[in-house]
């Protein structure tokens, strides 16, 4: 903070060149702050000196008692300074303008001494109002662009969270405006690009960069270590690798290519994909290239059994079911606090809506066995095509159990479990209890007559084995689950839900 003239001791008085010379020093880089420079003129007239803004706010310096009828005329652009005498003070007041040409000031510089301005101490007080117009107006500018970035990453984000929840009418309006042509597609993929968090602010820009304005870019709203990247464009997977390649600590998911309704469903690939990238030495990798168990499912059985599932939805108008099969579908991919903040509500609204589909289904999410089962179900129906409609039989006497008795399904739950018995642990009857468990290592540990943090480090120990992330919900963990399933491992779930027609009836899944 500026000092008063005689208080504390002040930079020697420059003359000749040598005060234009510290006053350019305030240019550098480091520097540019108008509190210095206003610090530097107190000591190089020296007097007290007071940098407002137009309303009277202090932004530097100390405050001086000024006459408000003259303050009013520099501010108000009638003059552009004036130098008075106040009693014993001698003052000057030099109007600070701002980035746009207008009459009004944006501040005002006011310096008060007790001995006149002689001519270099008046030019001096002129070339540092300059210099404080200067930065005054860098440092708004500066704000302005911040304001624009937060507004655009903002408006990113929105359009993201259309696309969450299949509004892909708006998304696409959103994005015209600044984006022509972005979301003029029918397909697209997701990709999740990993870093640290500090590091992530860069990795976002340098995906912008990349993409050629050919993606949305997104700062992940849940986890601050995501950038997540939505791009119609064939080669986008090819372009980020580039930014994982030889870069340690960073990473790379990515979907297969869906429909812009089904981003959330892409998201979920991206997020599995991802996990497997850490396992990888090119640390990267893409959703289809595992094989993923409703692939091996009969396509017509699949979709009639998921039909009959979600039946009990099929009540509501359809934008309310559009709207709560998506925040499901996100909700057993993630917590429910990330996906508040992924489709941008409240963490007690996704509750509101997975207690509802819960209610209306008769299940509970709880059970790792029912949310696996509902994820099978609710990615089945999103994933359905008109082909798969006209196939599927009217009839609804496909049971879970069918689905699970393929034996192409069982050689898969065979090949992927049987990688636990390598371990000299018992890692597969561990992650069966944990499971059964609900996911709960403490209850899973009395069951096994194990401490709980065994039970966590057998699970943790089992993910590198399975290329799949079991500790945080998602695919990877619902189709271990569903493996232990189709081998028998677990009890498949049963659903009672009521008949629209018996109200008391139970009706089995």
């Amino acid at each position: 903070m500026a000092g008063r003239a005689g208080e504390g001791p002040h930079p020697r008085h420059p003359d000749g060149d040598g005060w234009a010379a510290q006053l350019l020093d305030h240019l550098r880089p480091g520097a540019r702050d108008p509190r210095r420079v206003v610090g530097w003129l107190a000591g190089a007239v020296p007097a007290t000196v007071c940098l407002q803004a137009a309303d009277g706010t202090l932004l530097a310096g100390e405050r001086i008692p000024l006459d408000e009828g003259l303050v009013a005329d520099v501010v108000a652009g009638r003059i552009s300074s004036a130098a008075v005498q106040d009693g014993d003070r001698h003052l000057r007041l030099v109007a600070v303008n701002g980035p746009e040409p207008r009459p009004a000031a944006a501040g005002l510089l006011a310096v008060a001494r007790a001995t006149p301005f002689d001519r270099r101490a008046a030019e001096i007080v002129t070339h540092a109002a300059g210099m404080v117009e200067l930065l005054l107006r860098e440092r708004e500018l500066t704000t302005a662009g911040d304001r624009l970035r937060r507004a655009t990453a903002d408006l990113r984000l929105a359009i993201l969270q259309l696309l969450m929840v299949e509004d892909t009418v708006a998304a696409r309006r959103v994005a015209a405006g600044l984006w022509p042509g972005l979301l003029d597609t029918d397909s697209a993929s997701v990709y999740v690009v990993e870093t640290h968090p500090a590091e992530r602010d860069g990795l976002a820009e340098d995906c912008l960069d990349i993409t050629r304005g050919q993606a949305l870019v997104v700062r992940c709203p849940a986890i601050d270590s995501h950038v997540i990247v939505v791009s119609p464009a064939p080669t986008a997977g090819e372009w980020l690798r580039t930014l994982v390649d030889g870069r340690p600590g960073i990473f790379l998911g990515g979907s297969v290519r869906q429909s812009l309704g089904r981003t959330a469903t892409a998201y979920g690939q991206a997020v599995s994909a991802l996990a497997v990238a850490h396992f990888r030495p090119d640390q990267s990798a893409v959703y289809a290239e595992r094989t993923h168990p409703e692939r091996l499912m009969d396509p017509a059985a699949l979709h009639t059994w998921s039909t009959a599932v979600l039946r009990p939805l099929d009540v509501l108008p359809h934008h309310t079911r559009a709207e709560l099969l998506a925040t499901t579908r996100l909700g057993l991919e993630c917590t429910a606090v990330n996906a508040a903040k992924v489709l941008g509500v409240s963490r007690n609204t996704v509750r509101a809506r997975m207690d509802r589909v819960e209610a209306l289904l008769g299940a509970d999410f709880s059970d790792l066995t029912v949310r696996a089962t509902a994820h099978l179900a609710l990615n089945t129906q999103a994933a359905r095509t008109e082909d798969l409609v006209r196939a599927a039989p009217r009839a609804s006497g496909v049971r879970l159990a069918d689905l699970l008795a393929s034996p192409a399904l069982r050689a898969w739950a065979q090949d992927l479990l049987d990688r636990l018995t390598q371990d000299g642990r018992d890692l597969r009857g561990t992650l069966r209890a944990w499971i059964a468990a609900g996911g709960n290592a403490e209850r899973a540990a009395q069951d096994l007559g194990m401490h709980a943090q065994t039970v966590r480090e057998h699970v943790r120990g089992a993910e590198p084995v399975l290329e799949r992330q079991l500790l945080a919900a998602g695919t990877d963990l619902y189709e271990v689950v569903l493996a232990h399933l189709v081998l028998g491992d677990l009890t498949a779930p049963v659903l009672h839900r009521a008949n629209p027609g018996q109200p008391d009836s139970p009706v089995h899944r």
